[in-house]
C-alpha cells in the first residue's frame, strides 16, 4: 500500500475536523463571526475532501474529484477575512454591497476552473505523473490561477496585518486566543506558501493538510478559550441591542470595545476608535474622564454635553480574570434623564405645596388682621350700648344702633371682599395689576377705620390729590394702605393726627403715611422690615397685632413693582412711605411735581 493511501485517510480526518467546527459554529449561528467562520470551514472540508480523492485516484477522469476541491477553494480567503474583520472589531466594514465586491474575483476563479477546456486560462496544461509510484495530476498554471493566488494572499496579509495590530493592543487576558487565531490561519495559507513557492520538493499539495493543522489550534481556542464566545463583536446582537451605552477600556486606559448606545451618546465614536487612548477619545467629556479615572468601583450621577445635556447614571467597575487580577474597566451608562426631570417636577411640586401653604398661612393673618380692628369697634359699641341700657338713660341708644348697624354692614362688607380675593388666591398668589384712582382708595379705606380713628380722637387728613392713578392689584393696595392707617393709628397718641401725601417721582407714585406717634426706637429701626420681624408691639392705647402687618405691605408693594420704606424721629412721630407704578399710558405723559413740598424722605 503507497503512503497516497494513508494521506487520503489523513485528509478525510481533516474534513471530518472541519465539518466538527462547522457544527460548533452552527448552533452558535446567531454569532455573526461563528456564520462567517463556519461557512470558511466549510470550504475548507470541500478542499480536503476533493483532494483525498484526489491523491487515489488512477485517471484523469477519476479526478473529477478535483471540481470538489473547487467549490471551496475560491471563496475560502474571503470568507476567512470577513471573520477577521468581525473578530478585531471592524464589523461596519462587513456589508452587502462590500461583500459583493469581494466575491468578484472568487466568482471569475470558480466558472474560469469549470470551463477551463474551452480557454485553458485557469490550467494552460493537465497531464498524469507516477514517478511517485501512484498516479498524481501535473498542473501548469495559467493567467487566471496567478490573479486567483495573488487576490487571496491579498487577503491574507491584509487580514494578519489587522490580527497583528489587535494583539499588540489587546490586555492580557485577550492575547492568547489571538495567538491561536494567528497560528491557525496561517494554517492552509502557509502550507500552500510552501507548496507553490518550490522552496522544499512537494509531489503533492500539501495545501489540505493546513486545514487539519488550523483545526487543532481552532479546536484548542474554542474549548481552552471559548473564542467564538468571548471574542470581539461575538455577542454583538445581545451587546448592540442594550439600552446601557458600554465603554470597555484596557488597563492602559485605552478604548478596547463600545457599543450602539455609547456611540449615540459620545459624539465622533467609531470603531476607528479602538485602542486609542481614553484621554484623546473623550477629551470633551471632562466628567466621563474623571470616572474612568477612578482606582476603585464607583457609580456616580453625571449630565454630560454642557447643561441642557442628558443626564446618566455611570458606574465603573474593573474587568478580572479568574486570578481576580485587573485585566481591564468597564463603564456603564444608564440615562435616567426622565427620573431627574420627574425628581425636578416632585421638588417643584413640594416647593409650591410648601408656599401654598405659607401663603394660605398669611391669608389667613390678613384676614384676621383685618377684621380683628372693625369687631374690636363692635365691641366697644356692645359695651357702650349695655351702659346706657344700665343706667336707663338711653339718651344715645339710637346713635349708637344706628353707628352699630353701619360697622356691621362695612364689617360684612370687607369680609366678603377679602374672602372673595382668598378663593381667587388658593392657586397661588394672582397679580391682577388695574389703573386705580389713589384718592378714591384711601377714602374709602378711611371709612373703615373711621370709628377706631374716633375712638382715639385722631384726626386724618388726606392731601391726596383727585385723579391721582396708579397701577396696582386692588386687593394688595387695599390692603396696603389699610395696614399702613391702621398702625398709624396704633401709635399714635390721643388726640393726635395722620396726614398722607402723594408725588409722582420718575415713573411712581410716592405715598406717604405720617402719624404723630411715638416713633421708632433705633433698635426696632434696624430689623422692622427684614424677613424674620414679626414681633408686635402694643399700641398706645394698648392695642395688640399679629406682627405681620408690615411683612405684607411690604411683599405686596415689591409684587406691584414699588418699594417701602421709612422715617422716623423718637417722641415726634413716624412717616412711611411706598411707591406704586404709574399706569401705562400715564408714564409718557409730562411729569406733575417733582419733590414736592409737602413729601419728604
Amino acid at each position: 500500500m503507497t503512503y497516497n493511501v494513508y494521506l487520503s485517510a489523513l485528509l478525510m480526518a481533516a474534513t471530518c475536523c472541519s465539518l466538527l467546527l462547522v457544527y460548533l459554529c452552527f448552533k452558535r449561528r446567531d454569532l455573526p463571526i461563528a456564520v462567517s467562520y463556519g461557512l470558511g470551514m466549510l470550504a475548507g472540508s470541500f478542499y480536503s475532501f476533493g483532494y483525498a480523492f484526489e491523491i487515489v485516484s488512477t485517471s484523469l477522469e477519476h479526478i473529477r474529484w478535483l471540481r470538489v476541491e473547487y467549490i471551496g477553494i475560491p471563496f475560502g480567503t474571503v470568507l476567512w477575512f470577513i471573520m477577521v474583520l468581525q473578530y478585531t472589531g471592524r464589523q461596519s466594514w462587513v456589508r452587502p454591497r462590500n461583500i459583493a465586491l469581494m466575491m468578484i474575483v472568487p466568482l471569475i476563479t470558480f466558472t474560469a476552473h469549470n470551463t477551463n477546456e474551452w480557454h485553458h486560462l485557469f490550467y494552460t496544461s493537465i497531464t498524469m505523473n507516477e514517478t511517485e509510484g501512484f498516479p498524481l495530476v501535473t498542473l501548469i498554471k495559467g493567467p487566471l490561477y496567478k490573479l486567483h493566488v495573488l487576490y487571496s494572499y491579498s487577503f491574507f496579509i491584509i487580514g494578519m496585518f489587522y490580527l497583528l495590530q489587535m494583539l499588540f493592543r489587546a490586555v492580557r487576558g485577550m492575547k492568547k486566543q489571538i495567538v491561536l487565531m494567528i497560528i491557525g490561519s496561517w494554517g492552509p495559507f502557509g502550507f500552500t506558501l510552501i507548496y507553490l513557492s518550490d522552496a522544499i520538493y512537494m509531489p503533492i499539495d500539501i495545501s489540505p493538510f493546513g486545514f487539519l493543522f488550523s483545526g487543532v489550534f481552532y479546536m484548542w481556542g474554542i474549548y481552552q478559550f471559548n473564542m467564538l464566545r468571548i471574542a470581539p463583536l461575538a455577542l454583538q446582537r445581545v451587546f448592540e441591542s442594550m439600552e446601557e451605552a458600554v465603554i470597555i477600556l484596557d488597563t492602559d486606559n485605552c478604548l478596547t470595545s463600545f457599543n450602539r448606545s455609547a456611540k449615540g451618546i459620545v459624539g465622533g465614536l467609531n470603531y476607528r476608535n479602538t485602542g486609542q487612548p481614553a484621554a484623546q477619545v473623550f477629551s470633551g467629556y471632562p466628567l466621563l474622564l474623571k470616572m474612568m479615572a477612578q482606582g476603585h468601583d464607583s457609580a456616580s450621577r453625571i449630565q454630560l454635553a454642557g447643561p441642557d445635556g442628558n443626564f446618566y447614571n455611570v458606574h465603573l467597575s474593573f474587568v478580572r480574570n479568574k486570578h481576580l487580577k485587573i485585566v481591564g474597566k468597564m463603564l456603564l451608562l444608564r440615562d435616567v434623564t426622565e427620573a431627574v426631570h420627574a425628581e425636578e417636577r416632585l421638588r417643584d411640586n413640594a416647593r409650591q405645596l410648601s408656599e401654598l401653604n405659607m401663603f394660605k398661612d398669611r391669608m389667613f393673618s390678613v384676614v384676621a388682621h383685618d377684621i380683628r380692628d372693625p369687631l374690636a369697634v363692635l365691641v366697644n359699641l356692645m359695651e357702650l350700648l349695655e351702659e346706657e341700657i344700665q343706667d336707663g338713660s338711653g339718651d344715645h341708644d339710637e346713635e349708637i344702633l344706628h353707628e352699630m348697624g353701619q360697622q356691621i354692614r362695612n364689617t360684612f362688607g370687607l369680609v366678603e371682599v377679602l374672602l372673595d380675593w382668598f378663593r381667587s388666591q388658593r392657586e397661588g398668589m394672582i397679580f391682577d395689576p388695574v389703573t386705580r384712582d389713589l384718592a378714591y382708595t384711601v377714602r374709602a379705606n378711611l371709612r373703615l377705620l373711621q370709628q377706631r380713628s374716633d375712638t382715639k380722637q385722631i384726626h386724618i387728613i388726606s392731601e391726596i390729590p383727585e385723579e391721582s392713578y396708579i397701577y396696582a392689584d386692588k386687593e394688595m393696595l387695599d390692603l396696603i394702605i389699610r395696614n399702613l392707617l391702621s398702625n398709624a393709628i396704633k401709635f399714635s397718641y390721643r388726640g393726635g393726627s395722620i396726614r398722607l401725601k402723594a408725588e409722582r417721582r420718575d415713573r411712581h407714585m410716592v405715598i406717604a403715611v405720617s402719624d404723630t406717634g411715638g416713633g421708632i426706637s433705633p433698635e426696632q429701626a434696624g430689623t422692622l422690615l427684614q424677613d424674620d420681624y414679626r414681633i408686635s408691639s402694643s399700641g398706645t392705647s394698648g392695642e395688640r397685632g399679629v406682627g405681620l402687618g408690615l411683612t405684607l405691605c411690604r411683599e405686596f408693594v415689591q409684587l406691584n413693582g414699588g418699594e417701602l420704606w421709612f422715617d422716623s424721629v423718637p417722641s415726634k412721630g413716624s412717616t412711611f412711605y411706598f411707591s406704586l407704578p404709574l399706569p401705562p399710558e400715564a408714564e409718557l405723559a409730562p411729569a406733575g411735581t417733582q419733590h414736592g413740598e409737602g413729601l419728604s424722605q
